[in-house]
């Protein structure tokens, strides 16, 4: 038998089976419609509620004292704040979180794929990654001009604030730091990739991780668990060994990668900081960081190479592939800017160690692409190495989590 309980617009159903049975010495007498009332209350004000979601009675209990009447408390909660809508939110967000990673690497599989075939017939990185820059920018205003994308709430006031006469706010030295890296970064491993193989500066830029633990420990003052920092060593120890494997070992192309590592820990990490409480998205956020990189490397590349060189080089390679050559720029340097507008639109969502990782996993489809597209040859023990890094990441991510 069940019975219900009434109070001012507040319907519960409760089952008689779910409420415990009373002392035999206390026989209160209740009818099926209970006011839920204590003596204290009924001189005061009477008990209401009004409410426009249907509750549901999670738990019971039934209070006697000597000198009082029983009062049933009960607890409710609203229909879409139940347990299970988390978990479907939570569910929704991995899936979010996974589609724009698999995106992020398909993409960036193809950009690498396009730009060691451009630095194989025209070896000049600093114009190959201003024009990847300049592209972006373009991309980033024609979208902005017929609104695919939503231009971000900013004025003139806030350009001439992201030049660095002054810093008005820790924002803006953030933006400017980022940019340095950015461009820093993306130079030193379009020139890593133009003297080695694409395989051997992925390998070495697997050693992310190690890179962001460091910097988060001795600059920012983060502290991890033992773990992680034994984690560390399988990744640092199979870059070595990979490293002095490489058939075609170069310097260059060596410390461009380990420089790239470095400014995109920095980016990344600075990155998260000045987005943090910021009303600019991630994608806004990174378009106008790809805007100030272009300024700033422009004057550099045009210093380290010439127009002269570009010229002459241009014309060798169209001389060489063809018309098909004009494609391969474009599409290197149109598929740059997309793995890293999805790349920050992920950082939006994740922490930046947790962006390292991702990044160090997708270089695991960049490596094996490239060696089957490019025909790399790979020693056994180079491969070992490899494997070892790729392993030490995956501990890596087991430690942190």
């Amino acid at each position: 038998m069940s019975f219900s309980i009434k109070q001012s617009a507040l319907p519960l159903n409760v089952s008689r089976s779910v409420v415990p049975r009373r002392s035999p010495s206390i026989r209160p007498s209740f009818s099926p419609y209970l006011n839920l009332q204590s003596n204290a209350i009924k001189k005061t004000t009477l008990v209401s509620a009004s409410v426009s979601k249907p509750l549901h009675i999670s738990s019971i209990r039934s209070c006697f004292h000597r000198e009082e009447k029983p009062v049933v408390r009960c607890k409710a909660y609203e229909t879409d704040k139940s347990p299970s809508a988390g978990v479907k939110s939570e569910t929704a967000q991995r899936v979010k979180i996974g589609i724009y990673f698999a995106t992020w690497w398909a993409l960036n599989v193809v950009f690498n794929i396009y730009n060691k075939k451009v630095l194989n017939v025209y070896p000049f990185p600093w114009l190959t990654s201003t024009l990847s820059l300049a592209c972006g920018s373009l991309m980033m205003l024609v979208s902005w001009a017929v609104r695919i994308a939503e231009p971000p709430k900013i004025d003139l006031e806030f350009w001439k604030a992201l030049f660095p006469v002054r810093f008005p706010s820790l924002f803006f030295f953030f933006v400017w730091l980022v940019a340095v890296a950015h461009t820093i970064g993306h130079v030193a491993a379009t020139v890593s990739m133009s003297k080695v193989a694409v395989s051997f500066t992925h390998i070495i830029k697997s050693g992310e991780p190690a890179f962001s633990v460091l910097v988060s420990r001795f600059l920012l003052g983060d502290t991890f668990p033992p773990a992680v920092y034994l984690s560390l060593l399988p990744i640092i120890g199979g870059c070595a060994l990979a490293a002095l494997t490489e058939l075609n070992f170069n310097m260059t192309g060596f410390m461009g990668a380990m420089i790239s590592n470095l400014a995109f820990v920095f980016r990344n990490i600075f990155s998260k900081k000045g987005m943090k409480g910021k009303s600019v998205s991630g994608m806004n956020y990174y378009a106008c960081l790809c805007m100030l990189s272009l300024v700033i490397l422009t004057p550099f590349a045009i210093a380290v190479e010439g127009p002269h060189m570009w010229a002459a080089g241009w014309k060798e390679a169209v001389s060489l592939i063809g018309s098909q050559f004009i494609w391969w720029v474009a599409a290197q340097s149109i598929f740059y800017h997309l793995y890293n507008q999805v790349s920050y639109m992920s950082l939006d969502e994740i922490s930046p160690l947790t962006f390292s990782v991702g990044n160090t996993m997708k270089r695991i489809s960049v490596i094996v692409s490239s060696i089957i597209i490019f025909h790399t040859p790979v020693q056994p023990i180079n491969a070992l190495g490899a494997a070892i890094a790729i392993l030490g990441t995956f501990l890596y991510s087991q430690a942190k989590a």
